[in-house]
């Protein structure tokens, strides 16, 4: 966020005027007793801050008044917490997520390999619980917009889930990808959402299945640029991924072609304040989903 001397705010690649920032102030002192989320989409309603699928953006604007709140520039309502911060989602287990038996072999004898959209109460619990059981992170609500995938194969004639795939808003701010791509902060805020970013992958513990994620990785990218647009009407360009080498040596991704750019400073996706350097740092890779994928990131 930049603030200019004449009362005007810079913030996501959007310049708000004096006369914006006095109304966002207008309706954060008279709608007080509303919630800051509540807040968020009265102000992108009176501004036009949508999406270009039409939707409130909604998450940004919240980030947006949260600054302005930290600059001393206008008064939040307290954050309404239902539980203390750092509570992990409770996840119900349950027998469907169970382990199941040893799928051993080659992937040719567990073809076909299918990719399903996440949607429906039940088929969203079951991909939260086997997340939250079996990846290394566990279950979190993740930041920003995201897609979630079952990925199945074929045991015995019948589709049986062998792992879970999602992908979400990407980094902030990651020094290897920007230097890659070559853009300044400006740029940056202005064209980060079509970057995608494959924030986590799951092969179930009993799949044992050879070349199976590289196979997975090719149907993900095959189909997620679209399946984002028509949720979010934006075609990402590019995918990024972080791996953690203490625990993986991203075989997979470059099985796959993805590209190796570089390490994290392992501040974490969020952490613009530089709390947290060198903590976790995770070998980066990206895929473009397009051959001008960099003409539209630095457009």
């Amino acid at each position: 966020m930049k603030i200019y001397d004449d009362g005007s705010v810079k913030f996501n690649g959007r310049i708000f005027s004096d006369s914006d920032i006095a109304e966002i102030k207008d309706i954060t002192d008279t709608f007080h007793c509303l919630s800051r989320n509540e807040i968020a989409g009265t102000v992108c309603d009176c501004l036009g801050w949508y999406r270009s699928n039409g939707k409130y953006k909604q998450r940004e604007c919240y980030e947006f008044l949260n600054l302005l709140e930290q600059q001393g520039i206008i008064q939040l309502p307290p954050i309404r917490r239902t539980r203390p911060r750092g509570v992990r989602t409770h996840i119900v287990k349950t027998p469907l997520g169970e382990e199941r038996s040893k799928v051993v072999g080659q992937l040719n004898d567990f073809a076909p390999v299918g990719l399903t959209s996440v949607n429906g109460k039940e088929k969203l619990q079951l991909w939260k619980e086997l997340i939250e059981r079996y990846h290394y992170l566990g279950f979190k609500v993740p930041f920003g917009a995201h897609l979630r995938y079952f990925f199945h194969v074929t045991v015995n004639g019948k589709k049986t889930v062998a792992g879970c795939l999602q992908f979400s808003s990407p980094a902030w701010r990651i020094a290897c990808r920007d230097r890659w791509i070559g853009w300044d902060d400006e740029v940056r805020g202005k064209n980060l959402q079509y970057i995608i970013n494959n924030s986590r992958f799951l092969i179930l513990p009993w799949i044992n299945i050879k070349n199976l994620a590289s196979k997975v990785l090719g149907l993900a990218l095959g189909c997620v640029a679209d399946d984002w647009e028509k949720r979010y009407g934006i075609h990402p360009v590019l995918a990024e991924t972080m791996v953690d080498p203490s625990r993986y040596e991203g075989t997979c991704y470059k099985a796959a072609n993805w590209i190796k750019i570089g390490r994290t400073s392992g501040r974490g996706r969020m952490d613009r304040r530089n709390e947290r350097l060198g903590q976790s740092p995770k070998m980066v890779y990206v895929y473009p989903l397009r051959h001008d994928f960099k003409d539209i990131l630095l457009g």
